[in-house]
């Protein structure tokens, strides 16, 4: 494997680490705290199923910002 691959391997590689990154931390926040508010107000399952929502919009919005990111930077020309 040649540089301009690896270094490709690697650029993919690691916005496969960032995104994973991007989708878990976001879930197990917003679950974890409403998992505990539930036990906290007795509302058990409904402020679990709102975090787990409010994770889902989180992480769109994320996943929103970050693409449109990339795709900037792709169409970006380059100066050679």
């Amino acid at each position: 494997m040649d540089s301009p691959q690896r270094k490709a391997l690697w650029q993919a590689l690691g916005m496969a680490w960032e995104l994973g990154y991007t989708i878990a931390v976001p879930l197990v926040i917003f679950a974890l705290a409403g998992r505990w508010a539930d036990g906290r107000f007795h509302t058990k399952p409904w402020l679990f199923l709102a975090g787990v929502v409010l994770a889902i919009i989180a992480t769109s919005i994320l996943l929103v910002r970050k693409f449109t990111r990339i795709i900037r930077e792709f169409n970006t020309p380059k100066p050679q």
